[in-house]
């Protein structure tokens, strides 16, 4: 158990670490409110008034004209700022916006410094006075920043949840991104534009995501998109189990609902997980696995191109976020994808002994390759591979029988076995 006691440091005392060394003074690390120097608690006051050195960027060192230390402005120069605190003997004090552990630079001294020698004083974020100012709860709301990422990945985010609050840049700016959700077709939002927080020219502009396109933002602001409504014509879609009439499929040629479930248990997929579909066919699992995968990510590959266009179409009608189309022959377009924690094998274009042996090589340790077979020499070559290879495997054989609709009697109409095969690396 780690106890931590709150108490005021004096100005001047040095941290130990384990081992009982001096490891030089700690660096207090205080988050400014948005309104100028009145969002300084006292205690952040006068740590700064003591202090020798002052790190902060050029808004921050404005508020302090008198400040008698030395001043070091923190632009894009990082590393410097964290070697010229990690040398320094002068007590030190670093200003940030906020709450410094909340996108924030908080992160990096955290990565690039011993955290004994840290301090954090936090304050109100612009995204909680936002929220304030707009009179809306934001304990369910997701935090996304802009900054340094791309488009895809904010909105991703974005379209995934209901209530959300988004740090944007000078090249993801919010008519940039609501142009992306728009394209998507995810454009049911209401939207506030909060600018200059805090400042004299604050504005806070209440739209929705088609009114974001007209608007030219200020370089400071926060967005919030608040879900209203799903964007006409969009459908709502289970996260298991979607029907197999709702796929646009080449003769109904579809991994079978009842079979796709069985499939997506015995991955046992984790929420941040990479999933390779091998044989994605009309991406009926991809789709489904994205419903389960909300920081995760699935590469669905296929060769043929009949198929692909009918994922692409399934990909768009369904709105998958996480979902990545390889048009490729597997094994030989497995190079530039990411290494997989799970792989699901719905064909292999008779390179199956292939396509194990390069899954093999890349799969993580404790991961699982899921292969559906129709055949007894899939079942029978996939099995000798894992057993040769150590793998653990289970084979399940899936039999199933569905009631024909609008018929006089009330018939059964069997579908072919399926043999789910689970090899679980060791």
């Amino acid at each position: 158990m780690i106890t931590i006691n709150r108490w005021q440091e004096p100005s001047g005392t040095c941290p130990r670490n384990e081992t009982g060394e001096t490891m030089g003074q700690t660096i207090h690390v205080i988050g400014g409110g948005v309104e100028g120097q009145e969002g300084f608690s006292q205690r952040a006051l006068d740590i700064i008034a003591q202090a020798e050195l002052m790190v902060a960027g050029e808004r921050q060192l404005a508020l302090f004209p008198d400040f008698s230390g030395e001043k070091l402005e923190v632009g894009s120069n990082l590393g410097e700022v964290a070697e010229v605190l990690k040398n320094t003997a002068k007590a030190a004090v670093v200003i940030a916006s906020g709450d410094p552990l909340f996108f924030g630079i908080g992160r990096y001294l955290l990565r690039n410094l011993p955290a004994e020698r840290l301090e954090f004083i936090s304050n109100v974020s612009s995204i909680q006075y936002a929220f304030a100012a707009i009179k809306e709860p934001w304990d369910d709301a997701v935090f996304i920043s802009a900054h340094g990422r791309g488009l895809k990945e904010a909105v991703d985010r974005i379209v995934a949840n209901d209530k959300a609050a988004v740090l944007t840049d000078e090249v993801h700016t919010p008519a940039v991104i609501a142009a992306e959700l728009i394209d998507r077709g995810r454009d049911g939002y209401a939207a506030w534009l909060c600018e200059n927080l805090g400042r004299d020219d604050e504005r806070i502009v209440a739209t929705d995501v088609k009114g974001l396109l007209d608007i030219q933002a200020a370089p400071l602001n926060v967005l919030i998109l608040i879900k209203e409504y799903d964007a006409e014509g969009e459908e709502s879609h289970t996260a298991l189990g979607i029907s197999d009439d709702e796929f646009v499929t080449h003769k109904k040629l579809i991994t079978k609902e009842e079979v796709r479930a069985i499939t997506l248990a015995k991955l046992r997929l984790r929420h941040d997980m990479v999933l390779w579909d091998v044989g994605a066919g009309s991406g009926s699992v991809s789709i489904e696995a994205d419903n389960l995968l909300a920081n995760g990510t699935v590469m669905a590959i296929e060769r043929n191109t009949e198929y692909v266009a009918f994922l692409k179409e399934n990909l768009k009608k369904f709105n998958s976020r996480n979902v990545t189309l390889i048009e490729g022959e597997a094994p030989y377009c497995f190079d530039d994808l990411p290494d997989p924690d799970r792989v699901f094998i719905g064909g292999s274009g008779g390179n199956l002994w292939e396509i194990l042996e390069a899954v093999d090589g890349r799969l993580s340790s404790d991961g699982r390759v899921v292969v559906n077979a129709v055949t007894l020499d899939t079942l029978t070559a996939a099995n000798e591979y894992f057993e040769n290879a150590g793998y653990n495997v289970e084979v399940t054989a899936v039999n199933i029988a569905r009631t024909k609709p609008l018929t006089d009697y009330k018939l059964f109409e069997a579908f072919n076995p399926v043999y789910v095969i689970v090899a679980e690396k060791i």
